[in-house]
Order: structure tokens, then C-alpha cells, then sequence
């Protein structure tokens, strides 16, 4: 099925929808029926948002599920807020920074779930007071 055009081919203002109809029994409503923010998207856009909705925006589960890294991940979210009209971030994306724990067993282990990245670890490791 296509996905519902939101402007006019000959003069590009908006359109609205103003009939619906049963595919299985023909019957038909007619009037002014409002669409939603996600009959902007691209099937493919959808189809990533229903993941995303699907995995709680768990990003880690998310480069999991589609095989690809954090950043494509990050880069495909980009996409669809883009695609959703919303304003760009203007602010570079960073990691939320958890507070430096305790000892260099709970940082290195962090480090080896993935949880953080090398240079995170490093950082956090020089501020952790010799013993």
C-alpha cells in the first residue's frame, strides 16, 4: 500500500484526507481526517522507528539488532528526526558521562561491556587516586 501524500502535485500546498475506505466490505467515510507525524516517514524510516520503539531506544540492543555500529545507529536516528521535521541538534552528540566509579576493576570491566570507550576509560582511570 503507498504512503499518503502530504502535498499537492500541481501547486505543493498541503493536503488532507478526506476519505477512508474498507477493503473487505467497500464501505466508505467521508470528511476532513487528520494524518500523523509518522505518515511522514519512509517505509524503511518506519520500520527502524518501530525497532527502535520496540528495544525501549536502547541503542546497544539496537546495534545489535541491525548489525550495524553506534554511529550508523546514531546517524539513522539523525535521519528520521530529520525526516520527522523536527530542528536538528546543533550540539555534537556526546555520551551521557557517568560519574568515575570507584576502583579500576568496576572502570575496566565497564570498558569490556562496551559501556564505555577507551579513551572514557583512560580518562576515568587518571582520576582515580593511587593506592
Amino acid at each position: 500500500m503507498r504512503k499518503i501524500i502530504e502535498r499537492c502535485p500541481s501547486c505543493s500546498q498541503s493536503l488532507i484526507v478526506t476519505r477512508l475506505s474498507c477493503s473487505s466490505c467497500d464501505t466508505e467515510v467521508t470528511g476532513k481526517f487528520r494524518t500523523n507525524i509518522f505518515d511522514r516517514l519512509s517505509p524503511e524510516s518506519l520500520a527502524f522507528v518501530e525497532t527502535f520503539v520496540r528495544l525501549r531506544g536502547n541503542i546497544k540492543e539496537m546495534e545489535r539488532e541491525l548489525g550495524v555500529p553506534y554511529n550508523a545507529v546514531r546517524v539513522r536516528l539523525d535521519d528520521v528526526i530529520d525526516e520527522l521535521g523536527f530542528e536538528p541538534d546543533t550540539q555534537p552528540h556526546q555520551d551521557p558521562q557517568p560519574e568515575p566509579p570507584g576502583s579500576r576493576t568496576e572502570i575496566l570491566a565497564m570498558l569490556d561491556k562496551g559501556e564505555i570507550d577507551v579513551e572514557r576509560a583512560t580518562e576515568m582511570l587518571s582520576k582515580i587516586r593511587p593506592s
